[in-house]
């Protein structure tokens, strides 16, 4: 008996949402997808009962990706689910363990491992943070409670687990009842919530002394700042740095540039082969593997991130010191931490940020460079690898876009009508455009990342939350058309 055949079974008793029966209508969908999306909002703002306001969040700069919220029950947000997917996809891809994923018995098999890996990633992502001293428990209420504080840290512990699993299913909700993903789903709530913090906050920022949030900073400085000094070379930089305004232009540019993205793609006709006159298109788009290995690649980071920080603060420090409890200051873990705005790369600012953090020295101009260019070559090479991974690892490859295009009656003109002349055209295209697609995407993630955005969502979570929402949009629309027209629904694999 093999490994599979012993575990197969355990996966298959893992808990599970239901998939529906039959077709479920467009208003239903939407109903269970608002559901879901307000019950993230209202997990997000329960508290860990338990925890000491000491505690520090190892993630805070990986908050807009991660989708949890600081202290809550959804502490750890998607991390454990994309930090599970990256282990899998990269066994697969490294042919470690063989799978074919057109075979629906090995993805029912690659999906409960999944699920496992999953509930395994919460334990592993929680326990170095409450044995860490990271979590922190409450003496005056393990006192109150006449328990001591390793009680108190068990239940933190289960909470996190319990939040984490919540997570899972919320997700496998909305994949098999709503619209979308819920991973987008929860990414775009959390950073839509910044967004709209970065607006309006009116609490002030502890390194500027302005207002966090962009109207209330221009009042701030309407009312304190003379015009003579807005108006000369300084003031300009200023107000573009400071001010907001170049967080808002990127801003603005990066929802531009991506909408331009995705509607940009690569059409393939296809006919009927048994009614004639009836024709279709099937896109490839630039970014046909969307912008979630983006996700990948900011959650590998911030793994790693969590290593250094956790071997730092057992006194461990040859990968690097950290100030503030996440803040790098130098070492590898100081090169491999993601550039968020230009307090990270222009040489000015990132030595008035070292200097707010305690730090001893400043890094040189080369390692300014060096950090730049590491980013880069991780957001490039990483969207490309992990965008070929995600294909494969989705069903969206060659093989089996080509079946799911024979089981629909289509066919490509000019070929003949079977499996493996579909597969071919497709070779041609998909995994070419997946390649430019991954690097492209990584070099606007990485643009930015470079320029800041609004409400501190970083590069990645802006780009993440535009892209997901377009597509959304585009979800949405064919629902409403499958509606209309229940034979479309044979090409998507509903009855």
């Amino acid at each position: 008996m093999t490994l599979r055949d012993t575990l197969e079974p355990f996966f298959n008793k893992l808990p599970a949402v239901a998939s529906p029966e039959k077709h479920v209508h467009f208003k239903n969908k939407l109903w269970w997808t608002l559901g879901v999306l307000v019950l993230y909002f209202a997990l997000a703002n329960v508290p860990l009962f338990g925890m000491s306001k000491n505690s520090v969040d190892l993630f805070e700069t990986y908050r807009a990706v991660i989708a949890g919220a600081s202290g809550s029950l959804i502490l750890l947000g998607i991390g454990p689910i994309v930090t599970a997917s990256i282990v899998l996809q990269l066994l697969v891809g490294a042919d470690i363990i063989k799978m074919d994923l057109s075979d629906p018995k090995d993805q029912a098999f690659f999906q409960g491992a999944q699920k496992f890996l999953v509930l395994v990633m919460i334990i592993l992502e929680a326990v170095p943070q409450l044995v860490g001293g990271y979590l922190q428990p409450d003496p005056v209420l393990a006192s109150a409670l006449g328990v001591g504080l390793g009680v108190i840290t068990l239940l933190l512990l289960a909470q996190i687990f319990v939040g984490g699993a919540l997570v899972l299913f919320m997700d496998e909700v909305v994949s098999k009842w709503g619209i979308g993903s819920g991973v987008g789903l929860f990414i775009v709530a959390g950073i839509s919530q910044q967004i709209v913090i970065g607006i309006v906050n009116w609490q002030l920022d502890r390194s500027s002394g302005l207002p966090i949030g962009l109207i209330p900073k221009w009042i701030y400085i309407a009312q304190n700042t003379g015009v003579d000094y807005l108006f000369s070379g300084s003031g300009l930089g200023y107000l573009l740095i400071n001010g907001g305004i170049l967080a808002l232009l990127s801003t603005v540019i990066i929802f531009l540039l991506v909408v331009l993205v995705e509607s940009t793609r690569i059409e393939i006709p296809l006919a009927h082969s048994a009614v004639r006159g009836a024709r279709g298109r099937f896109p490839v788009k630039l970014i046909y593997s969307s912008v979630l290995p983006m996700i990948l690649v900011r959650a590998l980071q911030a793994n790693v991130q969590m290593i250094g920080i956790i071997l730092a603060n057992r006194g461990i420090t040859f990968l690097g010191e950290f100030r503030e409890g996440s803040v790098p200051i130098n070492g590898i873990m100081f090169y491999l931490s993601p550039i968020n705005g230009p307090h990270n790369w222009i040489p000015s600012l990132v030595k008035d940020s070292f200097v707010s953090v305690g730090a001893a020295t400043t890094p040189a101009i080369w390692q300014i460079a060096l950090h730049v260019f590491t980013d880069a070559f991780m957001l490039i090479v990483g969207g490309i690898i992990f965008s070929l991974f995600w294909i494969e690892t989705t069903g969206m490859g060659a093989k089996p876009t080509a079946q799911k295009i024979f089981d629909s009656g289509m066919q490509i003109p000019g070929f003949r009508r079977n499996i493996s002349s579909i597969e071919k055209v497709m070779e041609r295209y998909i995994p070419k455009v997946t390649v430019i697609g991954g690097a492209f995407i990584g070099i606007l993630t990485l643009l930015a990342s470079l320029l800041g955005t609004l409400g501190s969502a970083g590069g990645t979570g802006l780009l993440l939350t535009v892209s997901i929402v377009y597509r959304l949009y585009e979800d949405i629309a064919s629902e409403q058309i499958m509606e209309m027209h229940p034979m479309i629904r044979s090409f998507f694999g509903e009855e």
